[in-house]
């Protein structure tokens, strides 16, 4: 049976790293978890270390995810986000679906913990996606051969994007499955931005990756928010993986 070591990024989770990590620790107890803080300002690092191995590292999602698989000692790398609810039937249907040769990796199934018919619409446009184009994103709770990761270098290191590059470089090296155990993302940030901006906005962002725009400039966009009038930092962040 597969070691399933489980790498959660975070900064400034304070107000959910807690329950995550004792849902994973009570869902799946004989997995690793490891959590790689950021540089959090609040009291993440102190709740995080009741529950897993704590990293400290410079910011940027890439990095910190790296710098977990680097320490990992499991031969599956599977990354969850702090704001993320994972299915407990997830990780039976990870160690299934590895058992063929041919899969180097996937994601679980996303939805929201709100219901709107902008937030169903996401979620379904999102597993299509991953189904036909293989697109995983980050809070689909992507899953990873440990063997495919190291030859591959890890994440990219780029400011935006890591997850939907690291899918591309994944499928290419093999077949990547969607599984039907659920990732309950938070839709907090998508609903304060307003769901359809946040919608149009990241596609756009991902048709500039697309085009060779550099991810430095697409992070400072992103980063300005979904309006496009809008100076860079006059609004809170946006959705960090709503890039669908």
């Amino acid at each position: 049976m597969s070691r399933v070591s489980i790498v959660v990024p975070v900064l400034n989770e304070e107000s959910t790293v807690e329950d995550t990590l004792r849902r994973l620790r009570d869902d799946f107890p004989d997995c690793e978890v490891i959590v790689v803080d950021g540089g959090s300002a609040d009291a993440t690092v102190t709740l995080a270390r009741r529950y897993a191995t704590v990293l400290r590292t410079l910011p940027g999602r890439a990095r910190q995810m790296n710098e977990g698989a680097r320490r990992a000692t499991g031969d599956v790398l599977w990354f969850v986000h702090a704001d993320t609810v994972v299915a407990p039937a997830a990780l039976a249907q990870i160690r299934d679906c590895l058992a063929d040769p041919r899969v180097v990796g996937g994601g679980l199934t996303i939805r929201f913990d709100r219901r709107t018919p902008a937030l169903t619409y996401l979620a379904w446009t999102s597993n299509a996606r991953a189904r036909r184009l293989h697109h995983i994103f980050g809070d689909q709770a992507m899953f990873i051969r440990r063997g495919v990761f190291d030859e591959l270098g890890g994440f990219p290191d780029i400011a935006l994007m890591e997850d939907l590059e690291m899918s591309r470089r994944l499928h290419r090296r093999g077949d990547l499955r969607l599984l039907p155990a659920t990732s309950t993302a938070s839709a907090r940030r998508l609903v304060a931005h307003g769901t359809w901006r946040m919608i149009v906005f990241m596609q756009y962002l991902k048709l500039l990756y697309f085009a060779g725009v550099d991810p430095e400039r697409i992070r400072a966009r992103y980063a300005a928010g979904p309006r496009l009038w809008q100076r860079p930092g006059k609004h809170p962040g946006a959705q960090r993986d709503a890039h669908r």
